[in-house]
């Protein structure tokens, strides 16, 4: 399979006009003004549990960003169960793990793609020690440097509830968003969750809830709001 043939859409790279794709472009909005004193440049997207949309929202978001003129990079740090790879077509053969284990430098990590001002750094081989990897110095040196590079860092982190990777994460990075599917995640998982990054007192920025059904309509829509204290 091409590397063209095996990317995911993107639909606010695709339909850019779509109400969707307008929803992805109003979650950039509320995140820019989430914070009047403190500069957001740095964030990350983890979920309660698998499968609720969290590397399809940080994608789309890293678009919109590109999309506004902004240089972006969108670093897959879910080591353990990758996907930017496959979402923007590109390769896997170096990437975060790679740079972190000194295999490569960071340079060699960052790729293009076909979308305009963004950048990604996949994840690289699966290691056999995602949380200490990510946990480690050289990753905040990373993060550091790449601060210099670009305006706007994106992060995919693996489900919080799985493993503490998210938790790790969260700690080097100015905000949080935590992606949850509406019509699947539980009330207490949403909770367990929340108290898990409040733990290591993460700055979350607020919560996209995935597969909500507009009344009178075959569709679907994201939807964010940034009180996360609810």
């Amino acid at each position: 399979m091409s590397k063209s043939e095996n990317k995911r859409q993107l639909i606010s790279f695709l339909e850019p006009k779509s109400p969707i794709s307008e929803a992805y472009r109003a979650l950039r909005t509320n995140i820019d003004f989430s914070s009047i004193d403190e500069k957001i440049q740095v964030i990350m997207t983890t979920s309660a549990s698998p499968g609720e949309g969290k590397s399809t929202t940080i994608a789309n978001l890293a678009v919109v960003y590109a999309q506004a003129d902004k240089r972006v990079v969108l670093i897959d740090a879910d080591l353990r169960k990758p996907t930017a790879h496959h979402t923007f077509g590109v390769s896997n053969r170096k990437g975060l793990s790679s740079v972190l284990s000194r295999q490569c430098e960071l340079h060699e990590a960052v790729q293009s793609t076909h979308v305009p001002n963004l950048s990604v750094i996949t994840s690289g081989p699966i290691p056999p020690n995602p949380s200490e990897m990510v946990a480690s110095g050289r990753m905040s040196a990373l993060i550091e440097e790449l601060r210099n590079q670009f305006d706007i860092i994106l992060i995919d982190t693996p489900p919080t509830l799985a493993v503490t990777d998210a938790q790790i994460v969260a700690t080097k990075v100015d905000g949080t968003i935590l992606v949850l599917d509406s019509g699947k995640v539980k009330r207490d998982m949403v909770m367990k969750a929340k108290q898990q990054l409040a733990q290591v007192n993460a700055n979350i920025l607020g919560v996209v809830l995935n597969n909500i059904k507009k009344k009178n309509s075959d569709g679907y829509y994201y939807y964010y709001y940034s009180n996360a204290e609810n």
